[in-house]
């Protein structure tokens, strides 16, 4: 099994939390990825907290890289244009090689014009900044992360997690990328197009949440539930139930049935040999057509194409 070597750049004012999360993640995937750190010069690097890290390698690990992580630096550190170092460092990249940005590590991409013409996301609080500062890439602030090809980008700390498990997912499929979230006890899947931020994650005390009827949907995803079944199981009204779901989880009911039915399918493509009208139908979907239609708004692939892929992957 050849191990994909992922390596993770630290730059002065770094988050120690997310420069972690790499390492946290994809070593947790059976081995199937080897993390090293490295700095632009080999030296230790000040993080925004009050102690430094001293990392293990230079700029050189880059060249070696299958897959590169930029980790974010506190915003007191962002600039417009990056440092001759940077711009050295970032040249030893490979041609084709996969290239993630967590939070702010977005600036350093779109500083060293890797992302003009792109679509990207950032941070929802440093949006309005970037916009200002690189007008040539095609920011989209409300999402978790963007997945475009070769290049990923991911918003605040808890996305990095995120971003993380979609490389798992992507390398190895649904099951590998939960066992993965099971171990480091983090949600196992978050979709790229969820809402950053999100009004009430948490209910008001006192108030009705939507969690219990969320479990009992995610049991009978085969059924064609309505906002009437799901605000009926959950004794609310409609209006009420829609409003409250859009503040637990930044998704309107229809469209987060939408996304876990892609998500059931993509593991049922991995894992089975069903037909993809066998797959529409357990998940939920009228037609097989009609999954065909949301798996590829999604991930932009038709079934058999991902179910190839995965194939020959694993």
């Amino acid at each position: 099994m050849r191990r994909e070597r992922v390596v993770v750049l630290a730059l002065d004012g770094v988050y120690p939390f997310e420069l972690g999360i790499p390492s946290r993640i994809l070593g947790a995937a059976d081995g199937r990825y080897e993390v090293l750190t490295c700095s632009v010069d080999g030296r230790p690097v000040r993080t925004n907290a009050d102690f430094g890290v001293t990392v293990e390698h230079g700029p050189e690990a880059l060249a070696t890289a299958d897959t590169v992580v930029i980790a974010p630096v506190a915003p007191a550190h962002l600039a417009d244009e990056v440092s001759d170092d940077v711009l050295a460092a970032l040249a030893l990249i490979r041609p084709g090689t996969r290239i993630v940005s967590i939070c702010t590590g977005a600036f350093v991409l779109a500083a060293a014009g890797l992302l003009d013409g792109r679509r990207a996301t950032t941070h929802w609080q440093v949006a309005d900044r970037f916009r200002r500062m690189f007008p040539r890439v095609d920011l989209d602030p409300d999402v978790l992360f963007v997945d475009d090809h070769p290049f990923l980008t991911s918003a605040g700390a808890a996305s990095g997690v995120d971003i993380c498990l979609h490389l798992v997912r992507k390398d190895h499929g649904s099951r590998l990328a939960n066992s993965v979230a099971r171990r480091c006890v983090v949600p196992p899947f978050r979709d790229g197009g969820q809402a950053q931020y999100i009004d009430q994650p948490v209910p008001e005390q006192g108030a009705a949440s939507t969690a219990a009827t969320r479990a009992w949907a995610l049991e009978r995803l085969d059924e064609p539930l309505t906002l009437a079944d799901l605000s009926g199981h959950a004794r609310m009204s409609q209006r009420t139930f829609a409003r409250r779901f859009h503040d637990e989880v930044g998704l309107s009911p229809g469209r987060w049935l939408i996304q876990q039915r892609v998500v059931r399918a993509r593991h049922l493509l991995e894992s089975s040999d069903l037909t993809v009208d066998q797959i529409a139908g357990r998940v939920g979907f009228a037609t097989g057509a009609s999954l065909r239609q949301h798996l590829n708004a999604a991930i932009g692939v038709s079934p058999q194409a991902y179910r190839r892929t995965f194939q020959t992957a694993r």
